[in-house]
């Protein structure tokens, strides 16, 4: 098995998906074991290849407490693999699934803006005709807060608002820093963008245009 082939296992993911949710709390086997919905014997081995890689670190049990791992901030490539793991199975995949699944008809673009010390992610949602139904957004985050354990911090803005931002929105910052990471696009989804203003009339113009030109 390549290094490639084993950082981006199924067992890998999940073990490595609740370890960066709380890159500072030690974890037994057990606990992965419950959170990550794996075999105990699954772990135990993918346990091995983590610890031994130098990505998760031991440490060693206290009394009668079990052993526990986490993650090991000194590993060589701890930031490139932390930003490899917020950028897909972590905390994009799940996120983007989420809101393609129930939001298809009013997202329009979303943004992860940042994940700050405590493992909290801040987003950024842009809806067009449609705006997403508050209470349904608030079930569905505290849902996926509970499965990728993460606390979610959601900002839900209209696409005119995101087309218009200026320098002193607080958003701004957030957006132009490059550590955004945009996890829906334009065309991802159903949704369908407002009307812009005077649609109608630059239309009613360009017909007029055509028609002036081949009667000429």
């Amino acid at each position: 098995m390549s290094a490639a082939d084993f950082l981006f296992a199924p067992e890998v993911q999940k073990i490595l998906k609740v370890a960066y949710a709380a890159p500072d709390q030690q974890f037994s086997s057990s606990e992965l074991a419950q959170r990550s919905k794996m075999e105990p014997d699954d772990v135990a081995r993918t346990l091995a290849h983590l610890v031994g890689s130098g990505i998760l670190k031991q440490h060693k049990p206290k009394a009668d407490e079990a052993e526990t791992v986490s993650v090991d901030r000194a590993f060589v490539f701890h930031d490139e693999l932390r930003s490899i793991a917020l950028k897909s199975f972590a905390a994009a995949e799940p996120v983007r699934s989420m809101l393609r699944s129930k939001f298809k008809d009013s997202v329009v673009r979303a943004f992860i803006l940042q994940e700050d010390k405590d493992g909290t992610l801040e987003l950024l949602v842009v809806h067009g005709q449609l705006m997403p139904d508050e209470a349904a957004m608030t079930a569905a985050c505290q849902k996926l807060s509970k499965t990728i354990h993460r606390h979610l911090k959601m900002h839900v803005i209209s696409n005119a608002r995101f087309n218009s931002l200026a320098p002193r929105d607080p958003l701004a910052p957030k957006l132009a820093e490059g550590h955004a990471i945009e996890i829906i696009s334009l065309g991802d989804t159903k949704a369908r963008l407002p009307a812009e203003r005077g649609g109608f009339l630059q239309s009613a113009k360009k017909k007029l245009a055509t028609l002036a030109r081949s009667s000429g």
